[in-house]
Parts: C-alpha cells; sequence; structure tokens
C-alpha cells in the first residue's frame, strides 16, 4: 500500500519515534508499505522554522536526506494536485494540509494523519 505521511508523522519519524501512534509504527516498518512524503511538507517546515516554531526545529535538507536514505519517495506537488484544492470542502483551512489531501486524492493514496481536521475530509485518508 501506498501511504503518505503528513508533516507531524515525518517529523516524528525523524526526531520524536516516541511519539508516533502504534498503528502508524506498524504500518511504517511494514516493508510491503511503500512510503512517500510531499515537497509541500518540506516547504511547511521551512517557513515555519524561519519563524521560529518551537515545534518546527527541524532542518529540512536533513530531514529529506534522512527520508531518501531510509527508502521514502519524494511526491512533488503539480498543477493536477493544485487544481484539486479547489474541489475539496472547506473544513479545513490550513494549505498544507489542503494540498496534502488533494495529492492523496489524485494520486489515490493512503494519507496517513494524526490531525483529526484532516481526518473529515472523504477520500484516502486514515486517523492514526
Amino acid at each position: 500500500m501506498k501511504l503518505l505521511l503528513d508533516t507531524h508523522l515525518l517529523l516524528w519519524v525523524a526526531g520524536k519515534p516516541e511519539r508516533l501512534p502504534a498503528a502508524a509504527r506498524k504500518l511504517i516498518n511494514d516493508p510491503e508499505n511503500e512510503l512517500l512524503f510531499s515537497a509541500a511538507s518540506l516547504w511547511e517546515i521551512a517557513i515555519k522554522r524561519s519563524l521560529e516554531r518551537p515545534d518546527f526545529q527541524v532542518d529540512g535538507r536533513l530531514l529529506r536526506r534522512g527520508l531518501l536514505d531510509n527508502g521514502y519517495l519524494e511526491l512533488a506537488v503539480t498543477s493536477a494536485h493544485a487544481v484539486v484544492v479547489e474541489g475539496l470542502p472547506p473544513i479545513h483551512k490550513d494549505p498544507f494540509d489542503r494540498i496534502l489531501i488533494a495529492q492523496a486524492t489524485f494520486e489515490g493514496i493512503t494519507l496517513l494523519t494524526v490531525d483529526p481536521l484532516v481526518a473529515k475530509y472523504p477520500g484516502p485518508i486514515r486517523k492514526l
């Protein structure tokens, strides 16, 4: 199964694995699953790190390299993903979460999240 991890899960995988829910750990460690991260998540981390948000103090370059070195695939943001955002219901206003939802929907990839608002969207989303 293809799994797109939301930004918080990526941060926890990289720096605070003890925060990962058991269900997330099981899915991430299953060799049958293909793990992906979005370029949008790295963009979000870069912006929030530059704003000195304490929960986003990860070097995006190191995170990206670590994810790639550990077999994660990078999912670029495309114009096809961008136009899907327009059709999403107005449940959540966070643009980074909305593009992740659009990517998962367009690509048919399961988005793993810990965010209850994101989980309210229809489509291939799994709250952990």
